[in-house]
């Protein structure tokens, strides 16, 4: 019979590898912006991208993100598999206000539409119907894509359970002192990005900025302490 143990370290070892696909996820980004360029300023730009180069357009779209983010799920429940014992009531209502932000940012990533307007437009025959989907396209790409309501509420309550969860980690021994500091830093300083970026956007970017290089930190901080745990795990459930 399978020792009920070994599923715990399976996910302490999952929620590791989740952190590794964040940590090359956010090296790619970095890499994407600098090749290819950011986010199109203007839907003609953008349904252009889509109509002649639609990977390269989907990738300036951070359509990767949509595909990435659903392991945060993964990596709070190795969070939650690590620290229970630390703080049972902490640590649960971190994961579960993650659980709520992941959620909420994946409802409302309206990129599917912005590919599905561009399609019409490519396939439009008169000017009226051209100008028609352009202004639809114009709204969901400066209010859809980062800006909406369900994204920014979720990306703040991501951000408050990444903040709780690093506290809980520096009243532990589980993950080291720095892990903690690291992650209350990182993820504070993305929260306070997201909270002022609308009324001080120059300042916002200046904590992105800031913020951005500390991931490539706690990501393989994280991650290769939830695979260690995951394997201390196996061997004393082997003994």
């Amino acid at each position: 019979m399978e020792n009920p143990k070994s599923g715990w370290n399976r996910l302490s070892t999952i929620g590791g590898l989740a952190a590794i696909i964040f940590l090359v996820y956010s090296v790619v980004t970095m890499l994407l912006l600098i090749t290819i360029g950011g986010q199109p300023s203007t839907i003609e730009e953008c349904f252009s991208l889509l109509q002649n180069n639609r990977f390269i357009g989907l990738l300036r779209l951070d359509i990767l993100t949509f595909f990435i983010v659903p392991f945060y799920y993964l990596l709070f429940l190795g969070f939650w598999v690590s620290l229970r014992k630390i703080h049972i009531a902490y640590t649960t209502l971190a994961t579960v206000i993650a659980f709520a932000g992941i959620t909420l940012f994946l409802s409302d990533f309206s990129i599917f539409q912005l590919i599905s307007v561009s399609d019409k437009y490519g396939n439009a025959t008169t000017e009226a119907q051209k100008l028609q989907l352009l202004s639809a396209g114009e709204m969901i790409l400066h209010s859809g894509l980062w800006t909406s309501s369900g994204i920014i509420l979720g990306g703040i309550l991501l951000q408050i359970a990444f903040v709780l969860i690093s506290i809980v980690m520096l009243w532990s021994n589980v993950f080291s002192k720095l892990t903690g500091y690291v992650g209350i830093a990182t993820h504070g300083l993305d929260l306070m990005h997201i909270l002022i970026a609308f009324f001080l956007p120059k300042l916002g970017v200046i904590l992105m900025v800031i913020a951005g290089p500390l991931y490539l930190l706690w990501f393989p901080l994280v991650g290769f302490r939830l695979l260690r745990l995951g394997r201390d795990e196996k061997e004393e459930c082997s003994e």
